[in-house]
């Protein structure tokens, strides 16, 4: 009898078939969107299916805007939130369209682990990232699919894990204060880019896991 991990897998391989697919029909570096909400499990399978497709991955974490204190956030709006969570132009100019063109990339990533500075913002890491090119190029997280980036975007992938299961996994990940926290801040944004920007039937790809 199939498992439950089983059955993810068995998903897992069935999306790495049709990037691959694509990737021989394009015959030109593509750029797979991972998307889901936090906890989903993004990081995970976006690095299981890397290492299937010897891809090159982007954390989309790592172009949180780092400049914007920590207590700015809940003054923004929604919209004001999703255009700003990341530095959108950055994503581009320095990981996708480099590695799109056959070059490396190389990005000073958002430093969580440092803490917050007495200003309010975080630091970005003091060592450069650096990613060399592939012909599948993998771009992991919340909002990867979003309209800042879809001209960039062959194909887009739907991580769907139920609200429940995704706190429970950020429970156990977090710290509680630092969850709560969180949850008040993001989980509206969430809610309204994956039920009325991307809903689930806008991906071209869903894996339920």
């Amino acid at each position: 009898m199939s498992t439950a991990k089983d059955l993810i897998d068995e998903q897992i391989d069935k999306v790495a078939d049709e990037i691959l697919s694509l990737s021989d029909k394009l015959q030109r570096p593509i750029v797979v969107a991972i998307d889901g909400g936090s906890g989903a499990g993004k990081s995970t399978i976006a690095q299981q299916i890397g290492v299937k497709l010897q891809a090159v991955t982007i954390p989309l974490d790592d172009f949180f805007s780092a400049d914007i204190p920590d207590y700015k956030w809940d003054d923004f709006s929604i919209a004001e939130k999703m255009e700003k969570v990341f530095d959108w132009k950055k994503v581009r100019t320095f990981a996708i369209e480099p590695l799109r063109r056959r070059e490396q990339a190389k990005w000073f990533a958002f430093d969580f682990l440092a803490g917050l500075q007495s200003d309010g913002t975080y630091p970005l890491q003091k060592e450069e990232t650096v990613r060399n090119p592939s012909n599948i190029i993998i771009l992991e997280g919340a909002y990867s699919s979003s309209q800042f980036l879809s001209d960039l975007l062959d194909l887009t992938i739907l991580i769907d894990v139920s609200i429940e299961e995704r706190h429970r996994r950020l429970s156990l990940r977090d710290d509680l204060d630092f969850s709560e926290k969180w949850h008040q801040r993001w989980d509206t944004t969430e809610a309204n880019y994956f039920e009325k920007i991307r809903p689930k039937t806008s991906f071209d790809l869903v894996i339920e896991v």
